[in-house]
């Protein structure tokens, strides 16, 4: 019996937060100063994100991304990918990063069976990655993506989300990477999130403008959409080798197509990013309960799904509730 929302959208994708902790410190993901996390015992447990995990495969999820925090911190992620990888009925699974550990995962990454990389890349300047993400390590993460190419990774996706008055002057530079890799460069609208005093917030910049830049470039060539993609308008620059998508929560948002839930660190199944209504399946899960018990739980999950976001671009100085670093994006 698959997943069907109130609005006849057929739930396939789930997104995993292993873990709510991070090496980086971003802007725009989580808010300045000390930030509280969740205490070992709070955060599922491997063999608890399998057991939902091949439930949902049984209620029609074929699509999984482990995401974070940042996934490469929590130890034995390994293994638990090659555990995720071996489950009959996925078809896609893919690990989203920040790349800085990368480069010493790769190999095992592959072996475990996972061919498709997403890394969070906002600048290609050592100076503002500092200032985005608290560290000096973008050496690292560029290190990690020209292995992942050599080891064969494909697609191999760089996430830039842009932000108006930090990196948006780069945006020329990130499309140019597609006409000589075969990287996968998604631009992606800034939105406001989190809730805590001293979060930043920087400015929208929309897709249409995006757009005008990198097509000083060249033209974009449009490329059709395959029935697993993500949310992307994907291009391609003329004679590229990659390709280059954008992604508009907020000026046009995808939520009448969103065929996703999110599993949270905490065990929480959450049906729309941008609202912090959450269905607790961790409690059930430790108080014995089946895997019938934990389908109509996703079931639920999913009959509250809410039929779009209220994001607004002239509201962004308004932040959403929940913070990405959690929720796992």
């Amino acid at each position: 019996m698959s997943l069907v929302d109130p609005f006849n959208r057929t739930i396939e994708y789930l997104r995993i937060s292993v873990t709510d902790r991070c090496n980086l410190h971003c802007l725009y993901c989580v808010p300045q100063g000390d930030i509280p996390k969740l205490k070992h015992e709070e955060i599922l447990r491997y063999e608890e994100i399998l057991r939902i995990v091949r439930v949902g495969i049984a209620l029609g999820i074929k699509k999984v991304r482990v995401t974070g925090g940042e996934p490469l911190v929590r130890k034995g992620i390994i293994h638990f990918l090659n555990a995720l990888s071996s489950l009959e009925g996925l078809k896609d699974l893919a690990i989203t990063t920040n790349g800085v550990l990368l480069k010493h995962n790769l190999a095992e990454i592959r072996d475990a069976g996972i061919n498709r990389l997403n890394i969070s890349l906002d600048t290609l300047r050592n100076d503002r990655f500092k200032f985005i993400s608290g560290v000096d390590k973008l050496d690292d993460v560029l290190e990690a993506i020209q292995l992942a190419e050599k080891l064969g990774f494909s697609p191999i996706k760089l996430n830039m989300v842009v932000m108006k008055n930090v990196n948006e002057d780069e945006i020329e530079a990130f499309a140019r990477l597609s006409l000589d890799k075969p990287y996968h460069i998604r631009f992606i609208e800034y939105m406001p999130m989190g809730s805590r005093p001293g979060h930043v917030n920087p400015g929208h910049i929309p897709t249409k403008q995006i757009k005008e830049m990198v097509q000083k470039i060249s033209p974009l060539e449009r490329i059709l959409r395959q029935r697993h993609d993500g949310p992307a308008e994907r291009y391609r620059l003329k004679g590229a080798r990659g390709e280059i998508g954008f992604i508009s929560p907020m000026t046009n948002h995808f939520c009448n197509s969103c065929n996703r839930l999110r599993l949270t660190a905490e065990g929480h199944i959450r049906p729309c990013l941008l609202s912090d209504r959450e269905l607790d399946v961790k409690t059930a899960l430790r108080n014995g309960a089946n895997d019938e018990d934990l389908a109509e739980l996703l079931r639920k999950a999913t009959s509250f799904k809410p039929k779009a976001h209220s994001l607004i671009p002239k509201e962004s100085s308004l932040l959403y509730p929940g913070e990405m670093s959690t929720i796992g994006g």
